[in-house]
């Protein structure tokens, strides 16, 4: 990875000369490791000498259980092969061996790498300050520090804005919904009154019907009443006629009695 070309990986020379079977591995695999580094560039990494240099490095482990080299050069091969989490549990237990500042100095260092290449920002960089407390004067764990820490803050503020913008996405939504409810009870009125139309287009409809009903069945009824002929119809006006001509008789009659008991009687 090119944001990482100045991630330098130390093997210590001053642990490399413990026991000759050690020292033959570990000649071998710092010959395959260097090797492996020559023809790695752009186009890809030498995973294969890498590989073989790590298995050297752990014959080397199996021979001196004891010392730090060789598992501080198997978390190395390891690195260069982008295990990066199985380099960085290589380098925790260096750094639970390590008696000595510049042991532990410089497995700081590469652990704060293959944390970083974890894109584990916050653990890298305490990596690294534990790396200068160690060793005060390390340039490069001054440099991978700081590049630690710009890189965290570029994130930070990647994180801000995709907060913010999935606040403006929510708001946006909150937004949405509103309109689509407002239009919504804005359907559901319509619909009602359009439904209260209705029933009361219904209702006149049913009035109507009624008033057509109750007419035609007056109607009906008119019809059948019983019909008078010419005949009886002259009958009864005659009828009626003599009634009223009686009366009248009787009255006159009424009248000349009421008139004769009114004179006065002559005294003779």
């Amino acid at each position: 990875m090119k944001q990482y070309i100045l991630l330098i990986l130390f093997i210590p020379s001053s642990i490399l000369v413990f026991g000759q079977k050690e020292r033959k591995f570990i000649r071998q695999g710092n010959r395959l490791y260097n090797l492996a580094i020559e023809q790695s560039d752009s186009t890809g990494v030498d995973s294969i000498n890498f590989a073989n240099a790590e298995v050297e490095y752990r014959k080397a482990f199996e021979v001196r259980p004891d010392d730090v080299k060789a598992p501080f050069n198997i978390g190395n091969a390891q690195f260069k092969q982008n295990r990066m989490e199985e380099a960085s549990s290589q380098y925790e237990e260096v750094l639970a061996m390590a008696t000595n500042k510049e042991d532990k100095a410089k497995a700081y260092f590469n652990y704060g790498n293959a944390l970083l290449g974890q894109q584990k920002l916050e653990e890298s960089i305490e990596a690294y300050k534990n790396a200068l407390r160690n060793n005060p004067t390390d340039v490069e764990a001054k440099y991978n520090l700081e590049f630690a820490r710009k890189m965290k803050e570029q994130k930070d503020k990647q994180q801000q804005q995709q907060d913010q913008n999935k606040d403006k996405d929510q708001n946006k939504d909150k937004d949405k919904n509103k309109d689509k409810d407002q239009k919504d009870n804005k359907d559901q009125n319509k619909d009602k009154k359009d439904q209260d139309k209705k029933d009361q287009d219904k209702k006149d409809q049913n009035k109507d019907q009624q008033n057509k009903d109750q007419e035609k069945k007056d109607k009906q009824e008119q019809q059948q009443q019983p019909k008078i002929s010419r005949q009886n119809a002259e009958q009864m006006l005659k009828a009626l006629q003599n009634d009223e001509k009686k009366t009248q008789e009787k009255v006159k009659k009424a009248k000349a009695a009421k008139a004769k008991s009114s004179k006065p009687e002559i005294d003779w």
